[in-house]
Protein backbone atom coordinates (compact mmCIF):
# COMPACT_ATOMS: atom_id res chain seq x y z
CA UNK A 1 0.00 0.00 0.00
CA UNK A 2 1.48 3.59 -0.99
CA UNK A 3 1.03 6.16 1.43
CA UNK A 4 -1.21 7.74 -1.13
CA UNK A 5 -3.79 4.69 -0.98
CA UNK A 6 -3.51 4.76 3.34
CA UNK A 7 -6.78 6.06 4.70
CA UNK A 8 -6.35 8.98 6.95
CA UNK A 9 -8.03 9.72 10.12
CA UNK A 10 -10.06 13.07 9.40
CA UNK A 11 -8.52 15.66 11.77
CA UNK A 12 -12.11 16.67 13.70
CA UNK A 13 -11.73 12.61 14.58
CA UNK A 14 -8.35 12.73 15.71
CA UNK A 15 -8.44 15.53 17.77
CA UNK A 16 -11.60 14.84 19.17
CA UNK A 17 -9.35 11.82 20.70
CA UNK A 18 -7.09 14.09 21.96
CA UNK A 19 -7.16 14.47 25.88
CA UNK A 20 -7.43 18.06 26.94
CA UNK A 21 -5.79 20.24 29.43
CA UNK A 22 -6.68 23.04 31.75
CA UNK A 23 -3.99 25.30 31.75
CA UNK A 24 -3.15 28.49 33.85
CA UNK A 25 -0.69 31.51 34.20
CA UNK A 26 0.35 33.83 36.26
CA UNK A 27 2.72 36.64 37.33
CA UNK A 28 5.46 36.70 40.74
CA UNK A 29 5.76 40.33 41.57
CA UNK A 30 7.50 41.57 44.39
CA UNK A 31 8.08 45.17 46.16
CA UNK A 32 11.42 46.94 46.48
CA UNK A 33 11.78 44.26 49.51
CA UNK A 34 11.60 41.36 48.13
CA UNK A 35 8.18 40.75 49.44
CA UNK A 36 5.48 38.50 47.14
CA UNK A 37 2.51 39.89 46.23
CA UNK A 38 -0.39 37.66 47.03
CA UNK A 39 -4.13 38.20 46.15
CA UNK A 40 -6.63 36.48 48.21
CA UNK A 41 -9.55 34.72 46.34
CA UNK A 42 -13.00 35.07 47.78
CA UNK A 43 -13.33 31.14 46.45
CA UNK A 44 -10.76 29.54 48.53
CA UNK A 45 -9.46 29.65 52.00
CA UNK A 46 -5.74 30.32 50.64
CA UNK A 47 -3.88 32.97 49.46
CA UNK A 48 -2.27 32.62 45.58
CA UNK A 49 -0.09 34.52 42.88
CA UNK A 50 -2.42 36.61 40.54
CA UNK A 51 -3.26 34.46 37.55
CA UNK A 52 -5.63 32.37 36.52
CA UNK A 53 -7.09 29.81 33.77
CA UNK A 54 -5.27 30.57 29.88
CA UNK A 55 -8.77 30.40 27.74
CA UNK A 56 -9.20 28.49 24.50
CA UNK A 57 -7.10 29.61 21.51
CA UNK A 58 -5.23 32.60 24.42
CA UNK A 59 -1.49 32.02 24.82
CA UNK A 60 -0.05 31.41 28.10
CA UNK A 61 1.98 35.10 27.64
CA UNK A 62 -1.36 36.55 26.84
CA UNK A 63 -3.46 34.95 29.48
CA UNK A 64 -0.64 35.88 32.41
CA UNK A 65 -1.43 39.94 30.84
CA UNK A 66 -5.52 39.36 31.03
CA UNK A 67 -5.73 38.08 34.24
CA UNK A 68 -2.94 40.00 35.61
CA UNK A 69 -5.34 43.38 34.76
CA UNK A 70 -8.61 41.39 35.82
CA UNK A 71 -7.35 40.84 39.33
CA UNK A 72 -4.56 43.10 40.25
CA UNK A 73 -5.41 46.12 37.60
CA UNK A 74 -2.14 46.54 36.16
CA UNK A 75 -1.62 46.52 32.63
CA UNK A 76 2.28 45.23 32.14
CA UNK A 77 3.52 42.88 30.14
CA UNK A 78 4.98 39.48 31.57
CA UNK A 79 8.47 38.98 31.93
CA UNK A 80 10.45 35.80 31.36
CA UNK A 81 9.25 32.47 31.84
CA UNK A 82 10.15 31.45 35.27
CA UNK A 83 8.63 28.01 36.29
CA UNK A 84 6.19 25.34 34.42
CA UNK A 85 4.35 23.07 36.81
CA UNK A 86 2.45 20.06 35.86
CA UNK A 87 0.04 19.33 38.56
CA UNK A 88 -1.79 16.06 38.57
CA UNK A 89 -5.65 15.61 38.48
CA UNK A 90 -7.29 15.47 42.01
CA UNK A 91 -10.55 14.54 42.94
CA UNK A 92 -11.58 18.21 42.83
CA UNK A 93 -10.01 19.15 39.46
CA UNK A 94 -8.50 18.02 36.56
CA UNK A 95 -4.84 17.92 35.90
CA UNK A 96 -3.68 21.18 34.93
CA UNK A 97 -0.30 22.93 33.64
CA UNK A 98 0.57 26.02 35.15
CA UNK A 99 2.78 28.86 33.99
CA UNK A 100 4.79 31.23 35.90
CA UNK A 101 6.14 34.70 34.68
CA UNK A 102 8.22 37.18 36.00
CA UNK A 103 6.05 39.99 37.39
CA UNK A 104 8.80 42.35 37.99
CA UNK A 105 9.64 44.68 41.20
CA UNK A 106 6.62 46.87 41.88
CA UNK A 107 7.34 50.39 42.32
CA UNK A 108 5.00 52.50 44.95
CA UNK A 109 3.02 54.17 42.51
CA UNK A 110 2.38 50.63 40.88
CA UNK A 111 0.79 49.07 44.01
CA UNK A 112 -1.00 52.37 44.80
CA UNK A 113 -2.53 51.86 41.50
CA UNK A 114 -3.66 48.09 42.92
CA UNK A 115 -7.26 47.36 42.65
CA UNK A 116 -8.95 43.69 42.89
CA UNK A 117 -12.16 42.66 41.96
CA UNK A 118 -14.93 42.50 44.92
CA UNK A 119 -16.60 39.51 43.44
CA UNK A 120 -13.51 37.80 42.90
CA UNK A 121 -10.87 38.67 45.21
CA UNK A 122 -10.91 39.85 48.95
CA UNK A 123 -7.89 42.12 48.86
CA UNK A 124 -4.31 41.51 48.25
CA UNK A 125 -0.54 42.07 50.33
CA UNK A 126 2.75 41.27 50.25
CA UNK A 127 4.68 38.86 51.81
CA UNK A 128 8.37 38.21 53.04
CA UNK A 129 9.40 35.22 50.93
CA UNK A 130 9.75 32.88 54.39
CA UNK A 131 5.78 33.91 55.22
CA UNK A 132 4.41 32.97 51.86
CA UNK A 133 4.38 28.93 52.61
CA UNK A 134 1.79 29.37 55.04
CA UNK A 135 -0.55 31.89 52.97
CA UNK A 136 -0.96 29.62 49.97
CA UNK A 137 -1.65 25.89 49.05
CA UNK A 138 1.45 23.33 49.67
CA UNK A 139 1.80 23.49 45.85
CA UNK A 140 1.43 27.01 45.38
CA UNK A 141 4.19 27.50 48.16
CA UNK A 142 6.57 24.94 46.40
CA UNK A 143 6.21 26.71 42.74
CA UNK A 144 6.92 30.00 44.40
CA UNK A 145 10.33 29.09 46.31
CA UNK A 146 10.84 27.45 42.32
CA UNK A 147 10.42 31.23 40.99
CA UNK A 148 12.87 32.58 43.52
CA UNK A 149 15.59 29.86 42.40
CA UNK A 150 14.48 31.11 38.70
CA UNK A 151 15.24 34.15 39.38
CA UNK A 152 18.16 33.89 40.98
CA UNK A 153 20.00 31.42 38.30
CA UNK A 154 18.12 32.66 35.20
CA UNK A 155 16.84 29.01 34.53
CA UNK A 156 13.09 28.47 34.27
CA UNK A 157 12.06 25.65 36.51
CA UNK A 158 10.15 22.42 35.47
CA UNK A 159 8.15 21.03 37.80
CA UNK A 160 5.62 18.55 38.98
CA UNK A 161 3.33 19.26 41.41
CA UNK A 162 5.57 21.74 42.59
CA UNK A 163 8.70 19.79 42.88
CA UNK A 164 11.04 20.10 40.45
CA UNK A 165 12.25 17.26 37.90
CA UNK A 166 15.35 16.21 39.02
CA UNK A 167 17.47 15.00 36.08
CA UNK A 168 18.31 11.28 35.99
CA UNK A 169 21.45 10.02 38.23
CA UNK A 170 24.71 9.44 37.42
CA UNK A 171 25.35 7.65 34.32
CA UNK A 172 26.18 4.06 35.10
CA UNK A 173 29.91 2.74 33.50
CA UNK A 174 28.95 0.15 30.95
CA UNK A 175 30.98 -3.52 31.43
CA UNK A 176 32.97 -4.60 28.53
CA UNK A 177 34.53 -7.50 27.31
CA UNK A 178 37.38 -8.16 25.90
CA UNK A 179 40.84 -6.40 25.75
CA UNK A 180 40.65 -2.35 26.39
Amino acid sequence: MTLSQREFIPPEVYFASVPRKRMAAGGLFRDGEGNILLVDPVYRDTWDLPGGVIDADESPNAACRREVAEEIGLARPPGRLLVVDWVPAAPECPEELVLIYDGGVLGPADIAAITVPDAELAGFAFFGPAQTGRQVRPVVGRRIRACLRALATGVTSELEDGDPIRPPGPAVPVARSGRQ
